[in-house]
């Protein structure tokens, strides 16, 4: 039996700027290598947004488990809150902000799974 704690998981800095703990990653956790996908425990403090990012093959999901924010989908924007989960295709320009006075809190599932080559950071034109 395979059971992961994001309570006692550390969460880092990751290329997005959101603090993230990998809970389930096939290639990282013993008893997970069947998995196809990998599940991310996500936290954006107050005030803070992602930077703009994409994955280019896999698609993304964000579960909203606390908080409020914006995701940015593209050319697209919406409000988001616990209970809600976003599909994020491959190749979308995407982000989120946190819009609340608290932690937002999310899941990040990508199928198929995470890797970092995959992952394409996206500067803005500087002006």
């Amino acid at each position: 039996m395979l059971i992961r704690d994001a309570t006692s998981c550390p969460h880092e800095r990751v290329i997005d700027r959101t603090l993230l703990c990998e809970l389930l990653h096939p290639d990282k956790h013993a008893g997970a290598s069947g998995l196809s996908c990998s599940i991310a425990h996500a936290i954006l403090p107050p005030g803070e947004a992602s930077l703009p990012h994409m994955l280019e093959t896999s698609t993304e999901l964000y579960y909203i488990l606390s908080g409020t924010g914006e995701m940015h989908i593209d050319d697209e924007s919406a409000a988001v809150r616990p209970g809600q989960i976003v599909l994020i295709p491959p190749n979308a320009r995407q982000y989120i902000r946190n819009t609340g006075p608290g932690d937002l809190v999310f899941l990040c599932v990508v199928a198929p799974k995470w890797e970092a080559a995959d992952e394409k950071l996206l500067v803005p034109p500087v002006p």
